[in-house]
């Protein structure tokens, strides 16, 4: 895992904008086509405003998928994650083709097939995926989250902590009105990326950054199972990298420059694991 501190979330979501783009141009130069997974959220405001006005991409050759969908709400709800992409960046960069989950469809299990089956047939290239204050990847909380999970979607419980994010976020007025279930990638589906870009801005995701990077590989973070991704790049800025300890991870043979911060690697073996 390469982790990259940034001053801010303006460099931050520039930076990862950067580092995804040059992936999704080498894809395209090498493969003519590239499989893209976006996340959503407050955390990816900047990024996903950095990506779509990035020059050279040839969206017409993308394929883009996406992490999560609540259950029971359309793509008209303004918490919807069909809306906040298309309003976000689906509208403005037209890629080749987009697959949403419908998370209103009925019946689930029905959905779950179909999704199941585009990514059982897709090499996804590039995972833009973040953090959430309870350590969760997608909606893979620590209940539900499985390491060795047969599945590539299934449909989840969300616990407490996660819909009080929701509701702190903004996206909610109360607890009572966020959605108990969502449709979400399983772990094993997240790590068959080629490359996972990771961006976690913000003080409120400290301890969830603390926990993926120095507590143990444990379901109790489900974000720690990323340290053993071959490349997964974590974009942090000051306020969540601010309970790392210091000088704990050596500094990679990249240069420090490249992303406009600092940058620093952990292998497979740097950390206690479980």
């Amino acid at each position: 895992m390469t982790i990259n501190i940034y001053p801010d979330e303006k460099t931050l979501g520039q930076s990862a904008a950067r580092f995804v783009s040059e992936k999704l141009k080498s894809t395209i130069a090498t493969k003519g086509h590239a499989n893209l997974i976006l996340a959503t959220g407050a955390s990816q405001f900047t990024f996903l405003d950095a990506l779509k006005k990035t020059d050279g991409i040839n969206w017409s050759q993308v394929t883009v998928f996406h992490l999560d969908e609540y259950t029971g709400i359309s793509e008209k709800h303004p918490a919807s994650f069909r809306r906040y992409l298309k309003e976000r960046i689906i509208d403005d960069v037209k890629p080749g083709e987009v697959h949403f989950m419908r998370g209103d469809h009925e019946p689930v299990a029905e959905e779950i097939a179909r999704y199941s089956s585009l990514l059982d047939e897709a090499e996804i290239d590039i995972a833009c995926i973040g953090i959430g204050e309870n350590g969760h990847i997608a909606f893979n909380d620590p209940p539900v989250a499985d390491f060795d999970d047969p599945l590539l979607i299934k449909k989840v419980k969300l616990d407490r902590e996660c819909r009080m994010q929701q509701v702190g976020e903004g996206w909610f007025d109360k607890i009572e009105e966020v959605p108990t279930h969502a449709l979400s990638l399983t772990i094993p589906a997240i790590m068959k990326a080629k490359t996972i870009s990771c961006v976690v801005p913000d003080e409120r995701k400290a301890e969830a950054v603390k926990n993926t990077l120095e507590g143990t590989v444990s379901l109790s973070c489900p974000a720690s199972i990323l340290r053993k991704h071959t490349n997964c790049n974590l974009f942090l800025d000051t306020h969540s990298s601010s309970l790392l300890t210091s000088n704990q991870y050596p500094v990679t043979s990249r240069s420090p420059d490249k992303y406009r911060g600092r940058s620093r690697f952990i292998g497979a073996t740097s950390n206690q694991q479980e």
